[in-house]
């Protein structure tokens, strides 16, 4: 075999790892695709803490639907406040929680002069803590503020059918201008789990993405 015949089947063989050229590998990574859901920071609270700070008997109002069953956005807002400054406006996700929490983007730390640690949802203990104000009244909380940390929801069948399992870190790879391989992303598998990425506003701007982008699953 020649050297240039040696180089094309070379080259031949990376491609076709990567699925350029061969229809059935092309096939297989498109099978590991997941749409994309893009998150500002938010807010889940308690239903205690909805009361003070709203009124007593107080219920969410739904105005939007999210990608999670049984998810919605609310019509209200609240301001949350820290050391050093406060950001308005940030929506409530319902229902209410057990225990109420704030998902931050990273910059806000800043602003709010707080350190919210890097967190799944949920994982509370010794996060940060910030002020909560509602039209009636405010909670401190001591521990609730986190940064989310990027993940896949989906259905344990959806797991099987990627070949993953629920708390595996796998990798995301985006296309696009602006593209790239994310770490770090935490599968999420469980009944209730509808397919979804999880990104929130930070990482979505930075990867140049919108709700009608997609990314690839690579373990």
């Amino acid at each position: 075999m020649s050297n240039k015949e040696q180089i094309a089947e070379a080259l031949f063989k990376v491609l076709s790892e990567r699925g350029v050229g061969d229809g059935k590998a092309g096939s297989d990574r498109d099978d590991q695709m997941v749409p994309i859901g893009i998150s500002n920071r938010h807010i889940h609270l308690s239903q205690e803490d909805l009361e003070v700070c709203f009124g007593k008997g107080y219920e969410l109002t739904p105005i939007k639907d999210l990608s999670q069953p049984g998810q919605f956005a609310c019509k209200e807002t609240m301001t949350v406040a820290g050391p050093k400054g406060a950001i308005e406006k940030v929506r409530i996700l319902g229902p209410t929680r057990k225990q109420s929490q704030v998902e931050l983007l990273a910059g806000d730390n800043f602003k709010l002069g707080i350190k919210a640690p890097l967190r799944m949802s949920g994982d509370l203990k010794d996060s940060a803590g910030v002020t909560l104000i509602g039209t009636e009244g405010s909670v401190c909380l001591k521990e609730g503020a986190i940064v989310a940390a990027r993940h896949i929801h989906m259905s344990p069948s959806d797991a099987e059918r990627y070949g993953v399992e629920n708390g595996q870190i796998v990798c995301l790879e985006l296309d696009g201008p602006r593209g790239g391989v994310l770490q770090n992303v935490v599968i999420r598998a469980d009944e209730k789990g509808l397919l979804d990425c999880h990104l929130d506003t930070e990482e979505a701007n930075a990867m140049g993405l919108s709700s009608a982008s997609k990314g690839r699953i690579i373990k």
